[in-house]
């Protein structure tokens, strides 16, 4: 059975999912970013 293993090829593998997912990550961070920053500037400015 161990016979029939596959040799590895880098950069064989299809990405496109990860990719969609990092860059949905990516845009959730960014938009959680600005949104804690001005949550903060509005804290800031009406708490005195």
């Amino acid at each position: 059975m161990a016979e029939q293993q596959h040799k590895h090829e880098h950069g064989s593998m299809d990405i496109d999912t990860q990719e969609k997912t990092f860059e949905g990550f990516v845009k959730w961070v960014t938009w959680s970013t600005v949104a804690i920053i001005v949550a903060l500037i509005l804290l800031a400015i009406f708490n005195g």
